[in-house]
């Protein structure tokens, strides 16, 4: 099992680290001992040269994905062209720099021209309403408020389309309920629009309808087990924040539930905790033994990210912070992966412990993502180059690639307003 991750020799928090500045520059460089493949680390990179490293990756990723006057095949945040104006909207939040707004307008703009007749999947990672959800709020950053306008109606356009909002009748058929390619994922783009746009701007009528069929179906989907809701994806029936519960889960814990709706979420949620594997990790999907992925999509980095939500939202139940802080301890065991991206790989183990930092405050956490950062800083490339780390198969995309290690890189700067792309808010 050991050759899907390395081994994590990596120092652990020490409390008598406690009040020490974790900023300082780092006076001994990382060691890799090239005999056992295992890498130790003996200080933490500054601030400072995460912010140099992840912009220095930033424009050799505009470079490698972008040109004014090529054709865009792939316009998708996952994997495509938008993944790429996402991190510039994301170096925009950190820099203030207006030319990052610029470039991504552009950006988004050829995305949009390429999508216009990509109508099958409804969501921020894979579909039209990503392009329209970014390109509304950086429109809104530049004050332009008829390209606003523009895309706001497109991402309309895609809200009212009437699969969205049929139930359980499918008979499990028909548009998926999921993040990636189904429902969830729309909602999620709405959600996105209205942080950066304004409250309201996709309103709760709109939203409503959608809610209400994916709860409706996941209690359709449930009536053979005993958990509250489940739903299937592709005829398997998926845990994970990619295709299964934790995303799901992680999409209506922003809504102000009904009483009878959030006794189904966490319960949901309690199910998923109490079937857990022996290690601690969760399964992909229900009924799994393999006890196997650790990764974002599939394992327990992605159900962490919807436990510390879950905490945050049910503040006076406090299994769902001890559920996540034990998550944490398989990534941190288990999350060192022979893979670089966001979606299975290292950048994404990373997120999981950002998240329990600003849930709890505690310098831990912090400290363990700046080691997993920290690790891809010192020997990403040369692991990718040496051919002992997957690169990705589309390798400067955000979720595959390197797009999503710079914008861990730029997460590391300012880790109070750190979030997973695509997932958090």
């Amino acid at each position: 099992m050991t050759d899907r991750y390395f081994e994590n020799t990596l120092p652990d928090y020490s409390p008598e680290e406690e009040g020490k500045d974790s900023t300082v520059e780092c006076k001994s460089p990382l060691a890799f001992d090239r005999t056992v493949g295992r890498p130790s680390r003996q200080c933490v990179i500054s601030t400072a040269e995460f912010l140099e490293a992840a912009l220095r990756l930033k424009d050799e990723i505009v470079r490698a994905t972008w040109s004014p006057i090529a054709r865009v095949s792939d316009p998708t945040t996952y994997t495509g062209l938008l993944g790429t104006a996402f991190l510039c909207f994301k170096t925009y939040q950190v820099t203030g720099g207006n030319n990052e707004l610029v470039l991504c307008t552009d950006i988004i703009n050829s995305c949009a021209a390429a999508a216009e007749k990509m109508e099958k999947y409804v969501t921020f990672l894979c579909g039209q309403p990503g392009i329209y959800a970014l390109g509304a709020a950086v429109a809104k950053c530049r004050g332009d408020q008829q390209r606003l306008q523009y895309y706001l109606d497109r991402f309309l356009e895609v809200g009212n389309r009437r699969a969205l909002s049929v139930g359980p009748e499918e008979g499990g058929l028909g548009m998926p309920y999921e993040l990636l390619y189904g429902r969830a994922g729309f909602v999620w783009s709405a959600l996105f629009v209205n942080k950066y746009v304004g409250a309201e701007t996709i309103p709760w009528s709109k939203l409503e309808p959608v809610i209400r069929a994916v709860l409706a179906a996941g209690r359709a989907g449930a009536s053979h087990t005993s958990c509250p809701l489940m739903y299937q994806w592709h005829g398997t029936r998926y845990w994970g924040a990619a295709h299964g519960l934790a995303g799901i889960m992680h999409v209506l814990l922003y809504f102000h539930l009904g009483e009878e709706d959030a006794v189904d979420v966490k319960g949901t949620l309690r199910y998923m905790i109490k079937n857990r594997l022996p290690s601690g990790n969760y399964p992909s999907s229900e009924g799994n033994p393999r006890d196997r992925l650790v990764h974002w999509c599939h394992g327990a980095p992605g159900v962490c990210l919807a436990l510390c939500k879950a905490a945050e939202v049910f503040p006076l139940e406090d299994d769902f912070q001890q559920a996540a802080i034990e998550a944490a301890e398989v990534v941190w065991k288990r999350g060192l992966l022979r893979r670089v991206g966001i979606c299975h790989g290292v950048s994404g183990n990373a997120y999981p412990f950002l998240a329990l930092y600003r849930l709890l405050g505690a310098k831990k956490y912090l400290h363990r993502a700046r080691e997993f950062a920290g690790f891809l800083h010192d020997n990403g490339r040369k692991l990718i180059a040496q051919g002992k780390m997957h690169g990705g198969d589309h390798p400067y995309s955000l979720f595959e690639g390197l797009a999503g290690t710079a914008h861990l890189w730029l997460d590391m700067v300012d880790p109070q307003n750190s979030r997973f792309p695509g997932f958090e808010l």
